[in-house]
C-alpha cells in the first residue's frame, strides 16, 4: 500500500503516528485518509490498516456506511431485507488540501464524492497533545456540511435494519492480540454492558496499552458507542444509531473525538484522571 502524500504527527516531540492522505485503494475499500501506525509514546502500535478480517478498517478516520445511499465505510453494504450485499456504491474522500500543517496537527479539507458527485465537505483537524510521561491525547474534530441542494441522510446498517450496527462515524481499529481486550467506561465493563450505550469516555486496554475515547462536546457526548472486542478491537461514535441523521442543504455535522494513548493498562480512575486532564472536567 503507497500513498503520494504522508505527514508525521508528533507529541511530546515523538513520532506517534503517521496519517496517509492520498491511499492507494481499490474502490471497494471506499479510499479516505487515515492515520496508521499510531503508536503509545513507548512505541506500541495500537492501530491496524487492511487487517484479514475486516480488509477496509484503516486505522483512525472517518468512515460512514450509508450517505444517501453511498458506502463511504467499505466492504459489503447491508440492504434492507436482503442483509450484506456486494454493490457497486463506494465513495471517496478526497483530500483537497492543508490549511495548517504542524508537527502536532493539521486542518484538512476533503470531499466526499462518489458516482461523480460531491456530496459532502469536510474540514478536518488533528491535533496530539503530551500528557504525561507514558500519555498523549490525539484530539480529532470533523465538520461535515452538506454542499447539494437538497437534503443528505447518514444512516447506519441499523438504520437500515441490523440491530447492533449503528457503526458509522469516527472510528479507531485497534490492534488484534491474542488475548480480547478489555472494555470498561465509568460505570459499566465488558463489550456486552458497553455497547450501544452513551457515556462520558470509554476504554479499550490491551497486553500493555490502553486507548480512552472521550466525546469532547455535548452534541458528541449523545452519540453512543459502538464497540467490539472479542470479534475484533474496534471503537466508534455513532452517528445514526436509532434513526438516520438528516443534514439539510448547506447545513453541518461537528463532532470530536479526544483520545488518551497510553502505555500499560489504565485503572477505571487512571483513565478517568487522564480523560479530565485531556479534556477537562
Amino acid at each position: 500500500m503507497t500513498s503520494t502524500d504522508t505527514l508525521v504527527l508528533r507529541a511530546a516531540g515523538r513520532p506517534v503516528g503517521r496519517y496517509v492522505t492520498r491511499p492507494e485503494l481499490s474502490a471497494r475499500l471506499s479510499p479516505r485518509p487515515y492515520l496508521h501506525p499510531v503508536t503509545t509514546l513507548a512505541g506500541t502500535a495500537v492501530t491496524e490498516v487492511s487487517p484479514a478480517d475486516h480488509a477496509h478498517h484503516l486505522g483512525v478516520g472517518v468512515a460512514v456506511p450509508d450517505v444517501e445511499g453511498h458506502n463511504f465505510w467499505g466492504g459489503r453494504t447491508f440492504v434492507r431485507g436482503r442483509g450484506p450485499a456486494e454493490l457497486d456504491n463506494h465513495g471517496v474522500q478526497r483530500h483537497t488540501g492543508f490549511q495548517l500543517r504542524d508537527p502536532d496537527g493539521f486542518v484538512e479539507e476533503l470531499r466526499w464524492t462518489a458516482a461523480g458527485t460531491e456530496l459532502l465537505r469536510e474540514r478536518r483537524t488533528v491535533a496530539a497533545t503530551g500528557l504525561t510521561a507514558t500519555a498523549w491525547a490525539l484530539d480529532f474534530t470533523f465538520s461535515l456540511t452538506n454542499v447539494t441542494p437538497g437534503p443528505v441522510s447518514i444512516g447506519s446498517p441499523a438504520t437500515n435494519g441490523r440491530p447492533g450496527a449503528a457503526y458509522g462515524g469516527f472510528f479507531w481499529r485497534a490492534r488484534k492480540e491474542e488475548e480480547t481486550p478489555r472494555v470498561f467506561t465509568a460505570g459499566r465493563e465488558g463489550e456486552t454492558e458497553v455497547h450501544g450505550t452513551r457515556s462520558g469516555w470509554l476504554a479499550l486496554a490491551g497486553a500493555d496499552w490502553t486507548l480512552v475515547f472521550a466525546g469532547a462536546t455535548e452534541e458528541t457526548r449523545r452519540d453512543p458507542w459502538f464497540v467490539r472486542a472479542a470479534e475484533y478491537p474496534g471503537v466508534g461514535s455513532s452517528l445514526a444509531h436509532g434513526e438516520r441523521l438528516a443534514v439539510a442543504p448547506g447545513g453541518t455535522v461537528v463532532r470530536r473525538i479526544v483520545t488518551v494513548v497510553a502505555d500499560g493498562r489504565l485503572r477505571r480512575d487512571e483513565a478517568a484522571a487522564l480523560v479530565r486532564k485531556a479534556v477537562g472536567p
